[in-house]
Parts: C-alpha cells; structure tokens; sequence
C-alpha cells in the first residue's frame, strides 16, 4: 500500500534490502502466472497476456526493489521528516483498511420530505453538495449537521415567462481545480456553473439541449462536456473573465454553447465520463451502446454495442483508463483501448441493478437498487474480503430512509421490504468517509435516503 525510497545510513545499501524479498517476489509471481495458464471451464472471449515472454526481471527492476520498503512505518517516518519526493501511498489504503476491518458505521441524514438524491460531491473536508430530483441543490455540513439550499440559476426563457423544466439534478462536477461546480439549473434543460468555495453564481448555460441534462464531465478548468436526453453532446466554456465579477450583489450571465453534436446511434445519453489518460470523452446511452469522442476535436471516433442492453445507467473510469459500467445485474469492465469486456462483476444479489459506480485507486466501489454498496478489487479479482471473517465479503447495507408510498405501494407494504436505491457516492479526499444518497427506486414512489460512513 505504501512505497518509500531507503537511502542507507551507513554502508552501500539500505536495511531493507535484503536477498530473500527477490525469492518470494519470483514465487508469488510464479503462482501468479499459474492460476493465469490454468485452462478455464469455458474459454473467455477476451484475454490478455502480460510480460509472457520475459521470465526474469531486469537487474535494474531488481535493484529498484531492494532499496524501496513497503513498510506503511517507513513512510510515516519519512513524512515526519517531509520528504515527500521518495515516498507514495495507494490512494485505496485507508478506505480498503476501514473497509476489511468493518470499520464503516452509518450516521443516517434527514432531509426531511425531499425527492431521491440523484447526484454528489464533497466540496472540502467538511462539506456534500448533493442534487435532487426536485430540482434542489443542497449542501449538507457534516460537523454541524446543518443543510443549506443554493438557490437556482434562471435561464433567459424563465425571466421573459416561458415555461421551464423542473426534472431534477442529475449531475454535480467540480473542476480539476476545484475552483468552479457544475450543475443542472432551474431548467432542467440547461446548465449552471457556480464559483468555489463561495458558490457565488457566474453563468448559465442554455439553448443547447431540448432535454433533460444526465450528465457533464469537465476536460479542464474551463471546458465541460454536457449530455442530454434529447441525444446531443454540448461543449461549453467558461472564460476567466466570466469570473471578474466585482459587483456586490452577485449575478450570472448567460452564455451559449461553442459546439452542439448529435450523438450518433445514441438514445438518450445517459451517462459521461472524461479518460484523462487517453485524451477520450465516453458517452453511455440508453439503448446499450458507449460512445468515444476525440476530446481535443470534439468529435465522435467510435461507438460499441455493449452486451447488456438493459439499465446501463451508470460509468466509470479509472486513472489507467479502465472503463466500469453498471447494467441491470452485473458490472462491466472494458478495455478503453479495444472496447472489449475484460471481465463481469456479477452483482452477489441477482436482479439488484447497479445504480452507481467509482473507482478507489484499485477498489471498484458500485452501489445497487437493493441498499447495497459492494466493493470489487481489481487486482485479487473477487469482491473485498473481511479480516475478521474470511468467509465474509464487506458489503454496507443502507439505513431505509424516508418514503411516501403511493396507493399501489400501500397496497403491497405488507409483503415487500423497502430498501432504497443508492444513485450516487462519493469518496472524501483521504477515502475515510463515504457519502451515500438515493431513495426509491420506483418512479412513481416519493421518498430519500442520505448516509455518512465514517
């Protein structure tokens, strides 16, 4: 989980460097490539093959490893001395030890007669802003427990007295900066940029979809991809000196997008994300298929017809450009440079739906229609084990929440045991917290659910 960089005190080399660590390295990796050359039942359509051809490491490699030690202790104290040139740490260790150690336990969140927790992020170490179908963008305080509305930005067509969409918040992103937070506006249909940390308003962006906005996904700090029902991509700017408001009242302007483009063999674009590695925007649409656009271009390269066509609502990319989608009953992982299904993470309750994902460092976390938050780890290949119980997967299992039932629920209360959906989740920077929001997975039910582990 740790590397740290040993630089001997006394001699040529380090204390860590010692012989037998090269041994067990080449017998790990032996029963590695092993289990890898064991013939399956039934042959997998895609695989892949890794240094097949190389049996011995380069000295070089070899050297490398006997000066670094993997002793979490070693980096503590090379931090104390802020040497931070020659040591790293996993960005998955703290949440991957809480989460083996069953450390997580749930505070419950009230929000009181809000509709379903579409979207979130955590603005700093203290603060949640989180968007909901009625069209609210709160922000939760997690020391005070106290919840703050931001009010919503008015399009051009609302001032004059047309009438506007109010669908709901489906999408929070903050720039690479952290300097500026996008989200849905008033009009479901267009978009609204405010300033961090203030959130003061700066702009609204409008005219560019007929439809609800799922998605949007920043490339910078000023340019930001958003994807509508009405199966258009937009690409928008903010300009610095949009931000050089000096007025004491805050206001926003209006601005339009550079470029509006259909999404071709697209219905309904559902989900977005931008594969920093690979310079590709990935656009998941409603009818199975995920999209890839050159980012510097804005143009559509290639469009793949994935093999589930039912709920793929959600996507995911990992630093190595991994691409994780979540379908009615499994996860999909694809291969970004190919598009092929390197593997299926089935679901450990079959017909839950897979209502969101991220990526931890090497911890896929997903959560499911069922109250469930379940967590794959990419290099063992199987869900995340307890220390406590080998026999245990870790799996986090949601408080109910609030619901309104409607009539036919009413009707069937009594042999059905309500679980909400969790929409969305999210990481705080050390991956010690987790913020996890929903509500009824039913459209015609009204109701919430919000948790804070720690």
């Amino acid at each position: 989980m740790s590397k740290t960089r040993m630089r001997p005190v006394f001699g040529s080399s380090p204390s860590c460097s010692v012989r037998h660590r090269l041994e067990e390295r080449r017998n790990r990796l032996k029963t590695l490539k092993q289990e890898q050359n064991r013939k399956p039942d039934k042959p997998e359509d895609f695989i892949t093959y890794e240094d097949s051809d190389s049996e011995e490491e380069p000295a070089s490699v070899e050297s490398e490893i006997l000066r670094t030690s993997y002793n979490f202790v070693d980096y503590v104290c090379n931090r104390e001395i802020q040497n931070s040139r020659i040591s790293s740490i996993g960005s998955d260790y703290g949440s991957r030890h809480i989460l083996t150690h069953e450390m997580f336990k749930e505070t419950a969140i009230s929000l009181g007669n809000m509709n379903k927790v579409f979207c979130s992020q955590w603005l700093s170490d203290r603060q949640v802003v989180f968007g909901t179908k009625c069209n609210k963008l709160m922000v939760y305080d997690v020391a005070t427990h106290k919840i703050d509305q931001i009010p919503s930005l008015l399009s051009k067509s609302y001032i004059l007295g047309n009438e506007q969409q109010q669908c709901g918040i489906h999408s929070v992103q903050i720039n690479p900066s952290r300097t500026l937070l996008a989200t849905g506006a008033r009009n479901t249909c267009d978009i609204a940029i405010y300033r961090l940390p203030t959130l003061d308003p700066v702009c609204v962006g409008e005219n560019a979809h007929r439809d609800w906005v799922f998605d949007m996904c920043w490339l910078d700090d000023e340019f930001l991809v958003s994807g509508s029902r009405d199966t258009k991509m937009a690409l928008w700017r903010i300009t610095p000196d949009m931000l050089e408001n000096k007025e004491d009242i805050p206001k926003h302007q209006h601005i339009s997008a550079i470029s509006v483009k259909d999404c071709l063999n697209a219905q309904k674009v559902r989900a977005l994300t931008f594969n920093k590695r690979y310079e590709e925007i990935a656009a998941l649409s409603l009818n199975g298929y995920i999209h890839i656009w050159n980012a510097e271009t804005f143009k559509q390269k290639l469009s793949r017809k994935l093999p589930s066509s039912q709920e793929n609502v959600c996507l995911a990319v990992q630093d190595t450009g991994l691409y994780a989608i979540g379908c009615r009953s499994y996860t999909l992982l694809l291969d970004c440079r190919t598009l092929q299904a390197v593997r299926k993470v089935s679901s450990r309750y079959s017909g839950c739906g897979i209502r969101s994902a991220s990526f931890q460092g090497d911890v896929l976390t997903v959560g499911t229609g069922l109250g469930t938050l379940m967590f794959y780890d990419l290099k063992a290949g199987k869900y995340l084990e307890s220390s406590i119980n080998s026999s245990r997967t870790v799996v986090l299992k949601a408080s109910k929440g609030y619901v309104f039932p409607d009539e036919e629920f009413v009707d069937n209360i009594q042999n059905i045991k309500y679980v909400p959906a969790i929409y969305t989740h999210c990481y705080d920077t050390s991956g010690t917290r987790l913020f996890t929001a929903g509500g009824p997975l039913p459209a015609t039910l009204t109701g919430n659910y919000a948790g804070l582990w720690q």
